[in-house]
């Protein structure tokens, strides 16, 4: 017989061994049952991961929504300008002349203009019985059938001033303003008390972002305004829209245009700038949601790697069972990558979807439009991946380092040879004596792995 297994040894060393290969199915299978059969483990394991991507997703999809949103009040480019005069000295708007508003519409790039005039002491009551004194600060304004066309406004309910409502004793109240009178649907015969005179109410708007003078206002055309409230007919204040690549140019030249004689004493204003530093603001703490979301991501590499260490030392009879069935070191690296690498996956497409319920529920509850960036949840996803990895390179290589007879004979140890014999009787393996000890077929340099898996017997 020593003869036969000595014929036998020099043929396998001139074949060499068969090469071993590993599946990346199996891979994913091995991890996959690896995993479910330690579920709360992996949850808990899962959740610092989950709770990073989360929180980074649930910040940048709100600050998207909130950027939609403003992008929607600021109009398709955010081209609006005003212009005003100052103020007087009892602190009213100040007059601009009569010409601003036609000299301004006669820039080129100027798309749409309009004008309003602030009537002063004109007080908007619910009825005559109400004490002057309770007006509710709503101002008095004149306004030109094209207001809503500049600032890009709606009406709520009823009509805006047209050619026709524009002569008569009609008002338009602001969102602001119906609030404060107690209106909310408009009637054929709903009246304010307007400067000691009734006047029909005809429309109510919506919020209006760009002007929110206009929401406090009551609105009259400049005709009624000039007859029956002594307006004169000056503008106060001018609307207008310009070119998206034009705007600079004319804020440069519309104080000149507008008041030829004193330029100095005419400020323009972009009140989209003004909404845009507005939103900055309430995303201000965005940084530091982020960088909380990073630490947490940071307590989940951690938690993972400690758990993959841990691993490590409770499968050490699967990690010498393995070498010795012709797992190669690679093999059972790859094998603990694979877990961590899954098990962080698990976490991030866990945290991804949190973040996303959590962007959809701030933005029904305000109002807001949905937007979940898709370069976020894959970002997201990429760095669960990337703290999947980290995570587990050392344990992957401290297991592939591991010899499989030391692993083995932890197990035997324990009086685990019967397991690891019936477990090779299973794959159809007989044992076979080599210079005295039990060597299986198949294995390392000769064919003889050399190790006394059965207890040398």
């Amino acid at each position: 017989m020593s003869a036969g297994l000595r014929e036998r040894g020099r043929a396998d060393r001139v074949a060499g061994p068969a090469r071993s290969r590993l599946r990346a199915a199996d891979l994913l299978a091995g991890s996959w049952r690896g995993l479910g059969a330690r579920k709360l483990r992996t949850a808990l394991s899962c959740l610092g991961i989950a709770l990073g991507i989360a929180a980074a997703v649930a910040v940048l999809g709100i600050s998207a929504s909130s950027k939609a949103n403003l992008l929607a009040e600021l109009g398709a480019e955010g081209n609006l300008l005003t212009v005003t005069a100052g103020q007087d000295f009892d602190g009213s708007p100040a007059p601009l002349p009569l010409t601003a508003e036609p000299m301004i519409a006669r820039i080129p790039p100027v798309e749409s203009v309009t004008a309003i005039g602030y009537v002063p002491g004109a007080t908007v009551r619910r009825t005559a019985a109400v004490p002057a004194t309770d007006s509710g600060g709503i101002s008095v304004l004149a306004a030109q059938p094209g207001l809503l066309g500049t600032l890009g406004g709606s009406v709520a309910a009823g009509t805006f001033l047209n050619a026709g409502t524009a002569r008569y004793p009609a008002v338009v109240l602001g969102a602001a303003a119906a609030r404060t009178l107690g209106l909310g649907q408009v009637h054929p015969d709903t009246q304010v008390y307007l400067a000691g005179r009734y006047f029909t109410v005809v429309g109510i708007l919506r919020p209006v972002p760009l002007a929110p003078e206009i929401d406090e206002a009551a609105l009259v055309g400049f005709p009624v305004a000039d007859s029956l409230l002594g307006l004169g007919g000056h503008p106060t204040q001018i609307y207008l829209r310009a070119l998206p690549d034009q705007v600079q140019p004319v804020a440069s030249v519309l104080p000149f245009t507008a008041n030829p004689a004193e330029p100095d004493g005419v400020q323009v204003s972009l009140p989209s700038s003004i909404l845009a530093a507005r939103a900055a603001a309430r995303t201000a703490f965005t940084g530091l949601f982020l960088g909380l979301g990073a630490v947490a991501v940071l307590v989940g590499v951690v938690g993972i790697g400690n758990i993959m260490v841990i691993s490590v030392l409770e499968r050490r009879a699967e990690i010498g069972l393995r070498r010795a069935l012709g797992a190669a070191r690679r093999h059972v690296g790859l094998q603990f990558l694979a877990d961590s690498l899954l098990l962080s996956a698990l976490g991030g497409v866990a945290g991804a979807l949190a973040g996303a319920a959590a962007t959809t529920g701030y933005a029904l509850s305000s109002g807001q439009p949905t937007v979940v960036p898709a370069s976020a949840v894959l970002a997201g996803l990429g760095v669960a991946l990337g703290a999947g990895a980290l995570a587990g390179l050392y344990p992957a290589i401290r297991a592939a380092r591991l010899a499989p007879a030391e692993a083995l004979r932890a197990v035997l140890a324990r009086g685990g040879g019967k397991i690891v014999r019936q477990f090779w009787l299973l794959k159809g393996m007989v044992p076979t004596l080599h210079w005295g000890r039990v060597c299986w077929p198949g294995r390392a340099a000769g064919g003889w792995s050399g190790w006394p898996l059965c207890g040398g017997r």
